[in-house]
């Protein structure tokens, strides 16, 4: 591939077991610094927290020390990447959650607040959720061209069926909210279709549904969050726009509540920016496998595993 500039690429969260998380952060010289400070900041023990919430099996898919692990582990894995690499980015993004650990890269946000900012929003989220919109879920699926989507959205819209896309991944990868007692039809739609679905999310996100909850992060917890303006852009994941002021990267976060996510956005302006090659740091099952990114940019996997391989060897993968 000729010769480019290089971005940052934070993945959306994904399932990681704690065990495999807690290999990296406790061994990599650069993920145990991280770890200590956020133990200071937390006032617990990340790790130990992390494995107990998993045996507990308490707050889902992501309880809160889960969350602020792959924080950790995502950021740990840039630096690294950096410092030991020479990685230079031109640009950073990140998709969904993963525009946390971009803010802090990118110079917007300091890891500690960062770490702050995770843990409250997990808390206010679950407690949101708890009380409001109850049954809404968030199917993701594969193999359903946009054009089909908006054959199957018209078919709910027709039966007064309440839908809306929280995310665009790939052009034929999107995650559709709907209320819980539709899912069924949903997925044998999509069947029906050609499509495959996949993972249910609970609680959802990324709908004008939950300004509420925008609004309460917005009063309560961003408020007194200080921000800086981006060292290197932010692309938003939103809209695809170069977000370059601190004001503009406190809105993004925020808006993850209330806005879909629409990659390929993202993409186009990263290849409009000259990128060539995206390091996708962190683990990623997802973002940086799809076809828009594989067939945009020369795609690094930054991950644990190959983080801690001897330095002989290639980093990356």
């Amino acid at each position: 591939m000729a010769e480019g500039k290089s971005a940052i690429v934070f993945p959306g969260i994904g399932p990681v077991r704690a065990a495999d998380s807690a290999r990296f952060l406790t061994a990599h010289p650069v993920a145990r610094r991280l770890v200590a400070e956020a133990d200071r900041v937390l006032g617990y023990s990340l790790i130990d927290r992390y494995r107990e919430a998993e045996a507990r099996g308490a707050g889902g898919a992501f309880p809160e020390p889960a969350r602020i692990a792959y924080l950790v582990g995502c950021l740990a894995l840039a630096e690294w990447a950096v410092t030991e690499r020479g990685v230079r980015p031109a640009v950073c993004a990140g998709a969904s959650f993963g525009g946390t650990p971009a803010a802090v890269q990118c110079g917007a946000l300091s890891f500690g607040d960062a770490v702050l900012v995770t843990a409250e929003w997990g808390r206010r989220a679950e407690a949101f959720f708890a009380r409001e919109h109850r049954d809404v879920v968030t199917q993701s699926f594969a193999r359903v061209p946009a054009e089909v989507l908006a054959e199957i959205r018209g078919e709910l819209d027709a039966g007064g069926e309440w839908n809306e896309v929280a995310c665009q991944v790939d052009h034929d990868f999107h995650m559709l909210s709907v209320r819980e007692g539709v899912l069924d039809r949903l997925q044998d739609r999509l069947r029906a279709a050609g499509g495959l679905p996949l993972y249910v999310m609970r609680p959802p996100m990324h709908s004008p549904l939950f300004g509420a909850l925008r609004e309460e992060m917005a009063a309560e917890v961003m408020a007194g969050v200080p921000f800086g303006d981006p060292r290197v852009p932010l692309v938003s994941d939103h809209d695809g726009s170069l977000v370059e002021t601190a004001a503009g990267v406190r809105e993004l976060l925020l808006d993850a509540a209330v806005r879909p996510v629409r990659w390929p956005l993202v993409v186009g302006t990263l290849r409009s920016l000259g990128v060539r090659q995206a390091h996708v740091t962190g683990e990623d099952a997802l973002w940086g496998r799809v076809e828009i990114m594989t067939g945009a940019f020369e795609v690094v996997a930054v991950k644990p595993q190959t983080a801690m391989r001897p330095r002989r060897r290639s980093a990356f993968v």
